[in-house]
């Protein structure tokens, strides 16, 4: 091996026995893997001791692994010699950069970027349930290095904590807390944040034996998550792929659908109840099935008459017909105004929670608005109604 690609990993290993690594980064790949771009190394803490975390950074995704200290050289070597032609590395004392090329390599030394070490341990602002530096949140883009939230995820942050709020909320009121043991299942879960965020809570925070499922039809997402949790060794949290129509859910306390779009937030409603879910979670958007079929009444038809505010009728319908029939199977349900980001204006924020016997007067009721305002078919009522016919 070439004297400078030696002297580059002793640095890295005697950076990480004098305690004054902060990251390393391996760059300008030209290796066998089309799709590869980039490694990033990071020293994480985790229940199983110090490891250190590698983000394999695709063209279309991030996989995400942890090795032990003495893999993760023997790692750094082997990848220095399989085609990353440019390296950095940082510690609290100098910068290290490495340049590969076909006949020699050049390693450079110089003043540090970082004079302190990145957080590794909780740190929590008062006001948040979340560390702001955990790993997933740096692995999934929220926070940097440093364990910060970057400026343009502060929305994201926002809403991550909320959720948390919300759900843990949720848990104290349906007695759930005192399970020892929950089960959620996330329909529709995107990347995860809120996924991720919810098990650190339940399991850190709460000290609850947690399993939570997230499900997506985009496998690579699906990949990413599942290979980040894996490196931040949350056994009891997993992803796979499928959609909210075909899933299968089992008996989860509680069901979370935060991302489906018109008649699938009424599929996902329709599961957790079928599923005898203690909690049920919806954030749901599109009105669109409501929308196609409404023919005001005639006292209403002049104020209706336009187009914006037969809009906002049609989603308020649709949002109180959900909550009516949820309640006709015994929930008692609260629609309130979640939190926007950046990329997704404010929706309506769905809780139901299981305290009551059914009630058919609230069904007879949903089922007499619905005939008022000309709407023949709505996919919740048909779901349930044909979970009463099969039972």
């Amino acid at each position: 091996m070439n004297e400078r690609i030696t002297e580059f990993i002793r640095a890295f290993a005697d950076a990480l026995e004098a305690g004054t690594f902060v990251k390393l980064t391996l760059g300008n790949y030209k290796g066998t893997d089309e799709h590869l771009q980039k490694i990033f190394l990071r020293r994480i803490t985790t229940r199983k001791g110090e490891r250190m975390l590698f983000q394999y950074r695709y063209d279309m995704r991030d996989v995400v692994k942890n090795y032990e200290l003495d893999e993760a050289r023997e790692r750094l070597a082997k990848y220095l010699d399989s085609g990353f032609r440019n390296s950095h590395l940082f510690t609290t004392e100098n910068d290290f950069q490495l340049d590969i090329g076909k006949r020699n390599a050049r390693l450079n030394k110089g003043k540090p970027t970082f004079r302190k070490l990145p957080q590794k341990h909780h740190d929590r602002e008062k006001h948040h349930l979340i560390d702001p530096g955990s790993e997933y949140l740096r692995a999934l883009g929220v926070s940097s290095e440093d364990g910060k939230i970057r400026a343009d995820q502060r929305d994201k942050w926002k809403q991550i904590n909320k959720f948390v709020e919300v759900v843990d909320g949720l848990i104290e009121r349906s007695g759930l807390i005192g399970k020892g043991e929950i089960s959620a299942v996330d329909m529709g879960c995107g990347k995860g944040y809120l996924t991720f965020a919810l098990y650190d809570h339940l399991v850190n925070n709460r000290g609850i034996a947690a399993t939570i499922t997230g499900i997506d039809r985009r496998a690579d997402l699906m990949e990413t998550c599942e290979s980040i949790a894996k490196a931040c060794d949350f056994e009891g949290l997993n992803f796979r792929v499928g959609d909210i129509a075909g899933a299968e859910v089992g008996s989860p306390d509680i069901l979370i659908a935060l991302h489906a779009c018109d008649t699938a937030t009424d599929d996902a409603l329709a599961k957790g109840v079928a599923a005898g879910a203690t909690v049920i979670v919806a954030a749901p958007c599109c009105h669109q099935q409501v929308r196609k079929q409404l023919k005001p009444p005639t006292e209403l038809a002049e104020i209706l008459k336009h187009p914006v505010l037969l809009e906002r009728t049609a989603e308020t319908l649709t949002d109180g017909l959900r909550s009516m029939l949820l309640e006709s199977r015994g929930y008692a349900t609260k629609l309130f105004e979640f939190v926007a980001t950046e990329h997704t204006p404010k929706n309506n924020m769905l809780v139901a929670v299981k305290e009551r016997e059914p009630d058919a007067e609230i069904a007879n009721a949903a089922a007499e608005l619905m005939a008022r305002y000309g709407i023949t078919e709505q996919r919740l009522a048909t779901e349930l109604s044909a979970q009463a016919i099969s039972a």
